[in-house]
């Protein structure tokens, strides 16, 4: 095993020089390859021009950025001189930006473009550290040596430090090679920032060891990889679940091909390039699904009731199938009995089967191109209605589990032997145990928090021993906050969450306290409950204030039978969704994803021993058991 994420491209350009590491866009939209041994080159030339720029070991750097070729470069430069780099989206605020450089005292910073760097410019002030910037793209920013004048700031393009030190980098080649060689498995790669309860986010520290971990245990998912398949890319790569893909496509001596999760962009990139894998969150599979039935709504006559009566066969066809090959959820002794009598119905099924796979599923197929082999769901639980269709038409969707803190990876259905609606943990964790409330081990199928330990878990917050030693016991165990049931072969399956952490199924992590405190702003609303776990927006549960509620309607002449219904009141929904409108909005700092889509008014506040602890503490996976009608109401 390597020691560090750098020797493992040292080892590729070696072994496999002319394969392409990765494939990206050019100007003109033509997608350009860089081979595993241009990609070492690069590399060791921005070595070089960040080593006249003073970066040394053990420094942070900023990448701000979203998914493209440069970014694995800055990575794996910064990663070869013993630095740390502290990635983030474009996507975020230039308040979240600035907070996070300012506090790992970041003295440079990598930005993808004119957007990332106003925002860096706009808190200068904020971040005193900050000496120098680079630009991926410069494409729009006007007058540099005007910035730099005006905020005391060195900004350089990636792409003239390149070509400025592409020759300097091979007369120094062997002394940039040992300073990578200086790298040991311990060594922080990555400071990955994440949200808090309170909004505040915080820095998860990431060594090498706990992401070179996880490749050598991919091996033993049964994963058909050869060298030189392609991986599209479409997530934001600061995220661990995508930044994780960049290395196993590293390890497997496999092209990383940058796209899109824009519908009609990343369809038509599939079928230009043809990749083997796909990572995505179960946003875009849904979307996927969606699009098939909007598609075959518009179909009329034989061609709409094929469609129908194929996806029923193929669903009946699976179900047998999986119950034959022992690849459902088993809580006990498997039932050789149901196993016996599924195999009848499944050999019948199999010839109609096969005539709808060439009739109708084989064109479906073919949006994903003629080499698709699988895809990994990820970010977020795919739904099991997601789930169940792929499966029926012959597209593989393995399901993945993870956080941040575990760098990201814990378990993965099997790509063999895929057990619906449950994951097979990873051999490199070395163990798990699903806890009830007084902290005792469960039995197989009882529900409980997950707690795990292993070679992948984090080396703590940074600069928070306190939020590090919350989190990870003494024992070595971490909380994942998740709900999980084992089974009885030793895999699980994830229920929900005891955090207060919510996952959208687009990825989108949204703590949910500070949105219920704004809304309980509000002297209308007496309580209120953000939902939305792997749901495509957010949703609220609403107690009104029901003497405000009354008071409103009085004063604005509403009639009304009694106080027990006041939520059935159209004047009453139209006075709370204003609400919530006001309080919750981009103008306040919230994101899109943020807001509250839709919300339902309860009739009774929450309760002592009820919906809240004894700490008058919101037990959410409980309100979310107890009002299960209502939220299914809303994303219905």
């Amino acid at each position: 095993m390597y020691a560090t994420i750098p020797e493992l491209l040292l080892d590729r350009a070696k072994k496999y020089p002319s394969i392409s590491a990765q494939m990206e866009k050019d100007q003109k939209g033509v997608f350009v390859s860089t081979t595993y041994s241009e990609l070492l080159d690069r590399t060791l030339a921005l070595m070089c021009a960040l080593s006249s720029l003073e970066v040394k070991r053990g420094d942070r750097v900023g990448l701000m950025s979203d998914n493209r070729a440069y970014w694995l470069v800055a990575d794996l430069a910064v990663l070869s001189l013993g630095a740390c780099d502290v990635p983030r989206g474009r996507d975020s605020t230039a308040e979240e930006i600035s907070y996070i450089l300012s506090v790992v005292e970041a003295r440079l910073s990598f930005a993808e473009n004119s957007e990332i760097l106003d925002k860096i410019l706009s808190k200068r002030e904020d971040i005193p550290t900050l000496e120098t910037v680079i630009l991926f793209d410069d494409s729009k920013v006007e007058d540099i040596q005007a910035l730099e004048k005006i905020y005391s700031i060195k900004i350089y393009t990636i792409s003239k430090l390149l070509d400025d030190y592409l020759e300097e980098s091979k007369v120094k080649k062997q002394q940039l090679l040992g300073e990578i060689k200086k790298g040991e498995s311990n060594d922080i790669a990555t400071i990955i920032f994440t949200s808090g309860t309170t909004g505040e986010p915080k820095g998860v520290m990431i060594r090498h060891r706990n992401l070179l971990c996880q490749l050598d245990c991919i091996k033993d998912q049964g994963f058909p990889f050869k060298p030189g398949q392609k991986w599209l890319s479409v997530l934001p790569v600061w995220h661990s679940f995508e930044r994780i893909v960049q290395y196993i496509s590293m390890h497997s001596a496999h092209t990383l091909c940058y796209s899109k999760p824009i519908g009609k962009i990343m369809l038509a990139d599939i079928q230009r390039l043809n990749p083997e894998y796909m990572c995505s969150v179960p946003r875009i599979w849904e979307t996927v699904k969606a699009g098939v039935f909007a598609a075959m709504e518009k179909e009329k006559g034989i061609k709409k009731a094929l469609f129908g009566m194929g996806v029923s066969v193929g669903s009946l066809y699976c179900h047998f199938r999986d119950l034959f090959h022992n690849l459902v959820p088993r809580y006990g002794r498997r039932n050789y009995i149901v196993s016996f009598l599924s195999f009848f119905p499944y050999i019948l099924l199999k010839p109609l089967y096969a005539l709808f796979s060439t009739l109708i599923f084989s064109k479906i197929k073919a949006k994903l191109g003629k080499n698709f082999i699988f895809g990994i769901s990820g970010g977020g639980s795919l739904p099991s209605s997601v789930e169940s269709f792929f499966r029926s038409i012959g597209i593989c969707i393995l399901n993945g589990y993870g956080m941040t803190e575990t760098s990201p990876v814990i378990a993965l259905q099997h790509y063999r032997k895929p057990v619906k609606g449950v994951m097979r943990m990873l051999s490199c964790v070395e163990g798990f145990e699903i806890r009830g409330e007084d902290g005792a081990v469960l039995d197989v199928g009882r529900k409980g928090v997950l707690y795990v330990k292993g070679p992948q878990v984090m080396a703590g917050y940074y600069g928070r021993e306190d939020l590090t030693k919350r989190m990870i016991g003494s024992d070595g165990f971490i909380n994942t906050g998740d709900l999980a049931i084992l089974t009885s072969d030793n895999e699980i399956s994830i229920v929900g969450r005891s955090k207060d952490t919510i996952v959208l199924s687009g990825g989108e992590n949204i703590e949910p306290v500070p949105i219920e405190a704004v809304m309980n702003e509000s002297r209308y609303i007496q309580s209120s409950i953000v939902v939305g776990q792997d749901e495509k927006y957010l949703s609220a549960l609403i107690v009104p204030d029901s003497k405000e509620i009354e008071r409103y309607l009085k004063d604005n002449k509403v009639f009304y039978m009694n106080r027990d219904n006041l939520g059935t009141i159209a004047e009453v929904r139209e006075l709370i969704d204003r609400e919530i409108r006001r309080l919750v909005c981009k103008e306040r700092g919230f994101k899109s994803f943020e807001l509250i889509n839709r919300f339902t008014l309860l009739e009774r506040p929450f309760e002592v021993g009820r919906e809240l602890s004894a700490k008058q503490e919101m037990k959410r996976y409980k309100i979310a058991k107890m009002y299960k009608d209502e939220i299914m109401e809303m994303y219905r």
